[in-house]
């Protein structure tokens, strides 16, 4: 395959607007198809493009259209299964923004449908190609820090954005917050760790954000803060520390790891702050001094999307998946275990209990 990459972007809403905005600035790949019942969406994504593409209101018509190579699925979380049921016909290349799935049993399902998908199916997970937290993570499975005890992330940011028909706002349609939102972290904790969940406890509640609204007739039920412990088979321990009404910080995620010899720990910038570079700071025990070095984001790449330049580097990745034929970096397992720590950690919470991992059967 030589020619470039033909992107057809199945939800043309917040996410779908910023792969477009990164597919642009990758010379071998062009979106030639926009697919979306919101007109708004349709509209607003037409205009980052600035030139003519394919436009469908059915993803099976733009299946049956059979003119893209690469489908990326941004619709709203409790579509994703049915849309993925439908588009598996279409033997083309998948990207899945997370969760792959709301619920674990729906992950499973899809799973054992595509086991002999002819194509590339990847679970876009952005924040593990954010480029400080890639250098940790090498430098973690590098043993430069000794073997991994504890691992720790923070998230302090803004509320859950406004989408079309805010379904986000209710845990039915996203799988609860800690799916939707933090699949990418508890992801990031078992590659880190390398190796399994075992128990999932959390503490949480919906405190501050979306108290006021309704829509028909209902209010939002998603958590807003959360502490989640993960305790891993090797015996690594992971902790979460996620809120949603903290927007005025100068960093929105801060990594740390610490091992038997030494420590290491890096943060985002949060969008709003305009960084583009961060620290990396590795400490080691009975040292006075650490070794500190930063990293920089093109700022070309950085201005692509929300995700501190990630979304290009996850779609470098992934088109190279597809040209050489080889397996994705993220699987649908890894996309079924980061749902099930999620859907795990809620269920801590509502019954206020330590939930074996055991008790999902994966």
């Amino acid at each position: 395959m030589t020619e470039k990459i033909k992107y057809a972007i199945i939800g043309a809403g917040c996410m779908g607007q910023e792969h477009i905005l990164n597919i642009g600035i990758i010379d071998d790949a062009e979106v030639v198809a926009l697919c979306d019942t919101s007109e708004q969406s349709i509209k607003e994504s037409l205009e980052l493009l600035n030139y003519e593409v394919a436009i469908f209101n059915d993803y099976n018509d733009l299946i049956e259209a059979n003119i893209a190579n690469a489908f990326i699925i941004a619709t709203p979380n409790f579509t994703h299964i049915d849309v993925l049921k439908d588009v598996m016909k279409s033997g083309v290349h998948l990207l899945i923004e997370k969760p792959l799935c709301t619920t674990v049993k729906d992950c499973q399902e899809f799973e054992k449908l595509a086991e002999n998908y002819p194509g590339v199916i990847w679970t876009a997970m952005e924040y593990r190609y954010m480029p400080p937290v890639q250098r940790m993570i090498k430098e973690i499975h590098n043993n430069t820090i000794g073997d991994l005890k504890m691992l720790s992330i923070r998230e302090h940011r803004f509320p859950f954005l406004h989408k079309v028909d805010d379904w986000n706002r209710f845990a039915i349609k996203t799988g609860g917050t800690l799916v939707e939102k933090c699949c990418h972290f508890f992801d990031l904790m078992r590659l880190i760790a390398q190796s399994e969940p075992v128990k999932v406890y959390a503490s949480g509640n919906q405190d501050v954000n979306h108290l006021d609204e309704t829509y028909d007739g209902m209010t939002p039920d998603i958590l807003d803060n959360a502490f989640v412990i993960v305790d891993f088979e090797n015996g690594v321990r992971a902790f979460l520390d996620i809120c949603m009404f903290a927007e005025n910080s100068e960093y929105q995620e801060e990594l740390c790891a610490v091992g038997s010899i030494g420590k290491i720990e890096t943060e985002v910038p949060s969008n709003a702050s305009g960084i583009t570079n961060s620290d990396i700071r590795i400490g080691m025990r009975g040292e006075q001094t650490a070794l500190k070095e930063n990293i920089t984001v093109d700022p070309k790449i950085h201005e692509a999307g929300h995700h501190h330049g990630s979304t290009y580097y996850e779609h470098t990745s992934f088109i190279k998946a597809i040209r050489n034929n080889t397996k994705p970096e993220v699987s649908l397992n890894d996309g079924l275990i980061a749902v099930a720590i999620g859907e795990a950690a809620e269920k801590s919470i509502k019954e206020g209990r330590v939930v074996q991992m055991s008790e999902f059967n994966l």
